[in-house]
């Protein structure tokens, strides 16, 4: 195992430890709320701005993508920012740093292993995965503005991201001439994990669409 493989591997515990810190609860309790005991119980931005509004919500969204985008940074930084050079391993161990930050949101150290769904801090190590999910990423944010201005569902905007995540790095990979189900294969099966993943932790707001009860934006859950 290389040099650089060995800090990729370090990366991981303090990737999930920033995972891990519940900004979403952080900033309510500031507030003054409990954002576990209001609204959905989720930790999450929607949640955040369902109790304190919009601009709490642009706060947490942030501060949730960025502890998704800078160890999944760091981590690319040490293994040659996805050079051609880059082997399997080398983009498998990049990818379990992503993980290891998504992990920390989902399943957080200071919350007994409860979290949040995901989504941003999701959004954030993907585009962190520069250059290979940079643009399938921006293209899942663009699929979760249409379906949400459209719709005013966060839910179904998170899932079609998650559907769009996959879907638009086959795409790009496809157009680009990457060797997508070559050396870059673990990237194809964590997007494809990644997304089904979201999907699996909306699997309650999924529940609620098809019952007609699912709350949509600007209305208490």
């Amino acid at each position: 195992m290389t040099h650089e493989q060995l800090l990729a591997i370090s990366l991981m515990p303090a990737a999930y430890l920033a995972g891990s810190v519940p900004f979403g609860l952080l900033v309510g309790l500031a507030r003054g709320v409990d954002v576990r005991k209001a609204g959905s119980g989720n930790i999450g931005a929607t949640n955040v701005a369902r109790l304190l509004g919009a601009r709490y919500f642009a706060l947490v969204f942030a501060l949730d993508v960025l502890k998704g985008l800078l160890p999944t940074l760091a981590a690319g930084r040490v293994l040659g920012r996805g050079g051609p050079e880059l082997q399997p391993m080398d983009f498998l161990l990049w990818l379990l740093v992503a993980a290891a930050a998504i992990a920390g949101h989902m399943f957080s150290i200071f919350l007994g292993f409860r979290g949040g769904k995901g989504v941003a801090t999701g959004a954030g190590a993907a585009l962190g995965v520069y250059p290979y999910f940079t643009a399938p990423a921006l293209v899942a944010l663009l699929a979760f503005i249409v379906v949400f201005l459209v719709w005013r569902y966060v839910s179904l905007g998170s899932i079609a991201a998650a559907v769009a995540l996959p879907v638009a790095y086959v795409l790009i990979g496809l157009a680009m001439g990457w060797p997508i189900t070559g050396r870059q294969l673990p990237l194809l099966v964590f997007a494809i994990l990644i997304g089904g993943l979201v999907i699996a932790r909306h699997r309650a707001n999924i529940s609620r669409l098809l019952a007609g009860t699912e709350p949509r934006a600007g209305r208490s859950a």
